[in-house]
């Protein structure tokens, strides 16, 4: 049977905003709507550049610009080169600094334009500043990256020396292929897996060029989307608040951007972090389970709702950074919701009082035995023990999110792979009060293989007292070579989250997690092109003089 094919075209035009076809250097014209406000004058402008179609329901922007207009912005947005109403080749990532640039030299040149432009916008429109960033226009005065990356754009990550999130080549596949948005069933049986989007492709009329060129079949190196490999940290000189969700699938990228800039002593002042406990769609952790009322991707009423908590955040920043309306050392360094609480501030994350709390891995002959499993304890075990799993390439451990972009919307029950014999679980006792998870999770898990190679996938649990359990950070490391006596580290990404009294703790082990990553066939073959595994035989160290364990960032506990 045929697979179905949904297409997204452009939807019509807001009459409350003047679309111009800008020129970019070569030529290239970008579809440009411009929201004035109604006061007369010259005013700072916010910039969005996006591949998802300016006017439509789904980016939501002209439900976005009266937020901005009320406050004294112009609010421009920008379909990005090869999208929607815009002209020039659909290839990702690559003329991002160079447009990013033109454009800015574009607003500053409209007569209401006062010279200072913001940036402000998600995912890939995240990834739209940091490239502005890195083409150096000095009109751009302050950014708002939400849920993204300079990751997004850098494609380097290689099958043999990582874990590649197939999501990304999902994406790749239904919104980089031309102009438009497809939607499309995708057959991830299919060996090689390279060819698992070919019917797609070939009932549209052609082929993603970004898939092809920057994940398939591509070697070491990969693609640098930053001409002369000048990187944003290099460049930023501009306030950048970095808007992070604790259940985005892209957190731990954002998280990296803080980090990394925060480390740097000329770029420290300049970092501010908000993180919500939101999914990268922007649904909330109070919302689960969903309600059809307030699903605001179909409900036009709860779009409303949720719009002025998207927006106020930017728009305090710009205020200060753009308007110079107050004392940036009014704003807080740090502001976070911690889950199930509320929200917090602090001068740095994670936040002072916050200490590292280490469970070790125990009883590791249950860990297979189902849910329940084997322990995680405070007190490392002075035996060593050893639990093994096998890892069959024809029977890989199911993904339990369907859709990795709506991590609450979706929360799902683990338990229906817990049962598995290749899933490895570790559960603390439930806790007689409250835990403060408030900063990173890390686990230093010694693990062995009969192959050359392994994949490590590593989840944290909230497990209710009624047995439900659910993610709340996930992590993934490649091993090769890997040997029980070194360590493999795993970062799970940061977290803000209240445990409740009688909920524990509860860590998963395996070998995959498909089709979220890509599969290890258990050979050195390249993945994409594989057309069957092997079976492998793994294991996992644990108790001893050097035990294997998983370290939470907390406040408050139960001693």
């Amino acid at each position: 049977m045929p697979c179905q094919i949904d297409c997204l075209e452009p939807a019509p035009l807001d009459p409350r905003a003047e679309q111009t076809m800008v020129p970019m250097r070569d030529g290239v014209r970008l579809a440009t709507d411009a929201y004035l406000p109604d006061r007369p004058g010259k005013l700072p402008a916010v910039l969005v550049r996006l591949p998802y179609d300016k006017c439509g329901r789904y980016t939501f922007m002209p439900q976005c610009a009266p937020f901005f207009n009320d406050r004294g912005y112009v609010f421009v947005a920008q379909d990005v080169r090869g999208k929607f109403r815009s002209e020039g080749e659909t290839i990702h990532a690559v003329h991002e600094v160079e447009d990013g640039y033109d454009t800015l030299e574009w607003i500053v040149t409209r007569p209401w334009s006062d010279g200072v432009v913001g940036m402000w916008g998600d995912s890939y429109y995240g990834y739209t500043q940091w490239a502005a960033v890195a083409s150096g226009h000095p009109a751009l005065k302050a950014i708002v990256p939400r849920m993204t990356s300079t990751d997004i754009g850098d494609c380097r990550h290689y099958w043999a020396d990582s874990v590649v999130h197939l999501f990304l080549a999902d994406y790749l596949a239904h919104y980089w292929i031309d102009r438009f948005i497809y939607d499309f069933p995708v057959d991830w049986n299919r060996r090689p897996l390279a060819q698992a989007f070919d019917e797609g492709f070939a009932r549209i009329g052609r082929r993603s060029e970004s898939l092809d060129r920057f994940v398939v079949q591509r070697g070491p190196g990969g693609f640098s989307p930053f001409p002369g490999e000048l990187h944003p940290y290099d460049c930023q000189r501009i306030p950048a608040l970095h808007s992070v969700g604790w259940f985005d699938n892209v957190a731990p990228y954002s998280m990296q951007d803080y980090e990394a800039l925060c480390a740097r002593p000329d770029r420290a002042s300049l970092q501010y972090l908000i993180a919500d406990a939101t999914d990268h769609e922007n649904y909330h952790l109070r919302q689960f389970p969903l309600r059809p009322e307030d699903d605001h991707d179909t409900d036009d009423a709860a779009l409303q709702r949720m719009l002025p908590s998207l927006t106020a955040p930017a728009l305090d920043f710009f205020d200060v950074f753009l308007r110079g309306k107050g004392d940036p050392r009014g704003l807080p360094r740090v502001r976070w919701f911690l889950g199930h609480d509320d929200w917090h501030e602090a001068a740095q994350w994670p936040p002072p009082g916050a200490r590292e709390l280490r469970l070790y891995l125990a009883a590791p002959g249950r860990a297979v035995a189902g849910p329940e499993g084997g322990v995680l304890s405070r007190v490392p075990g002075s035996v060593k023990g050893l639990a093994r799993w096998e890892h069959d390439p024809e029977r890989l451990v199911p993904s339990t999110l369907e859709d990795p972009a709506s991590g609450i919307k979706d929360w799902p029950d683990e338990r229906a792979i817990e049962t598995r014999e290749d899933v490895l679980t570790f559960s603390s006792e439930p806790q007689s009060r409250k835990l403060d998870l408030v900063g990173p999770v890390t686990a230093f898990l010694r693990v062995g293989s009969s192959a050359e190679s392994m994949h490590v996938m590593v989840k944290l649990l909230d497990v209710a007292p009624g047995g439900e359990a659910r993610v709340l950070v996930r992590g993934h490391a490649y091993a090769g070579s890997p040997d029980p006596e070194r360590p493999v580290r795993i970062d799970l990404g940061h977290t803000g989250y209240r445990l409740d009294v009688g909920h524990s703790l509860r860590l998963h082990v395996a070998s995959s997690d498909f089709p979220m990553y890509l599969w290890h066939p258990g050979t050195a073959e390249n993945p994409w092109l594989a057309t069957k595994g092997v079976v492998n035989q793994q294991l996992i160290s644990t108790g001893g003089s050097a035990a294997s364990y998983v370290g939470l960032s907390v406040m408050g506990d139960d001693d």
